[in-house]
């Protein structure tokens, strides 16, 4: 089987697949699953077509597309995932990393270049609470080296909290890779319900918490993806049991206040939520304490990302990325 010959037949098996475990970007699939396992990329697979796969390359190829026949997500077939312009690790202990999200990252570099601005710098703290990959504030920490928003010396600190030791440890591994061309980064890791074990206080707190509805989780469930029931379901109790209010938003109501109490003054919450209930995060923000209380809509102009400032009354600045 020559590449060219393997890029049809994969795309035609995934689209062959019926029901919710249907691909809906079967081409893509195949060309990402053949970009993985032969170590290339999409011009590599356009003028090498006719190259012949080895016997051991086809199995694996076939092997991998059986698995996406099964609606794993072509991450968890790879173990990667590309996220805010970096190469994170996945696997099923954790949710795979999504583009809506990276605007929870847009706006916390934003409160770093408005700190970054003051004289003399303060040292600034950062908590990731629910981080699974470490996507969302290891994403921070090196893009504010790359792009040089603050000096060496003043890289934040960071601290990425989860209930799952399995996550931690990827987290940890991501760290391990994405941080290392940073000398100055300082970061550590909490096994937590959410700020259960966490001291001390911080004045960033970021979060991709658990939303979605117990309803709306087991639906998504159904295709086959495979991300963990614990990343997803809003609606679990602190001793992880189901709640009664089946919206989404019983481990919110624990996460806003606890985070308002672990906020420095004048620091600042961002808090992904889904469309369907981003309006009441709000509100929960309001409850608890929280001034200047404002959403942010993704590239799908949903209401995404709340935040939200603990005893501060001066305006942020900010402008919504989505309407940049």
């Amino acid at each position: 089987m020559t590449i060219k010959e393997a890029r049809t037949y994969g795309s035609n098996i995934l689209s062959s697949v019926e029901g919710k475990k249907k691909s809906l970007t079967p081409s893509l699939d195949t060309d990402v699953l053949l970009e993985h396992l032969l170590s290339c990329d999409k011009t590599h697979l356009l003028f090498h077509g006719e190259k012949e796969l080895s016997k051991e390359e086809e199995a694996s190829f076939k092997e991998a597309l059986n698995k996406r026949c099964t609606g794993l997500p072509v991450a968890y077939i790879t173990g990667h995932k590309e996220f805010f312009g970096y190469d994170f690790l996945v696997n099923p202990s954790t949710l795979i990393p999504k583009p809506d999200t990276e605007l929870l990252v847009e706006l916390a570099i934003k409160e770093i270049e408005n700190r970054a601005a003051l004289i003399p710098m303060p040292p600034i703290t950062i908590c990731d609470m629910c981080t699974g990959t470490g996507c969302v504030g290891l994403s921070i920490i090196r893009y504010c080296a790359d792009e040089e928003i603050v000096s060496p010396q003043f890289i934040p600190s960071l601290t990425l909290c989860d209930l799952s030791q399995e996550a931690l440890n990827l987290a940890r591994e991501n760290a391990r890779i994405l941080l290392k061309p940073i000398k100055t980064a300082s970061y550590s890791f909490i096994r937590t319900n959410l700020f259960e074990e966490t001291c001390g206080k911080f004045d960033i707190i970021v979060s991709n918490p658990p939303y979605v509805p117990a309803k709306e989780t087991m639906e998504l469930l159904q295709d086959g993806r495979a991300e963990p029931i614990l990343a997803l379901n809003g609606d679990v109790e602190n001793d992880g049991s189901l709640s009664s209010t089946r919206d989404g938003l019983s481990l919110m109501r624990r996460l806003i206040p606890q985070a308002y109490q672990h906020l420095n003054t004048g620091g600042m919450l961002f808090v992904e939520s889904g469309e369907y209930n981003a309006k009441e995060t709000a509100e929960l923000f309001l409850q608890n304490g929280f001034t200047q209380v404002k959403t942010f809509n993704d590239l799908s102009n949903q209401p995404r990302v709340t935040c939200g400032i603990k005893e501060k009354t001066d305006d942020t600045g900010f402008d919504n990325p989505s309407s940049m």
